[in-house]
């Protein structure tokens, strides 16, 4: 799978990923190689595993999420807080 996360101002994150964690106001979801199209308004923390048991985390505030054969676009809407 391949994320791209951006905001207004310039790209966070562009590469291919193992899956990523994220939570919408429904509760925590992950996303895997071949999920189902899905857009879905995300919040808290973007993890990504880059590898299988090696994360990545991003701390956000607002984010909207797209999921589409295989690429993942995640646009933040507010400041991103944090990139641990």
């Amino acid at each position: 799978m391949h994320l791209s996360i951006f905001t207004q101002e310039k790209k966070i994150f562009e590469g291919p990923v193992y899956a990523i964690h994220v939570t919408s106001n429904k509760g925590p979801f992950q996303i895997k190689k071949n999920h189902a199209p899905l857009i879905s308004i995300i919040s808290k923390e973007i993890k990504i595993e880059n590898k299988k048991d090696q994360y990545q985390n991003i701390k956000i505030k607002e984010a909207i999420l797209e999921v589409k054969d295989n690429q993942i676009t995640i646009l933040v809407q507010k400041n991103v807080l944090s990139k641990v």
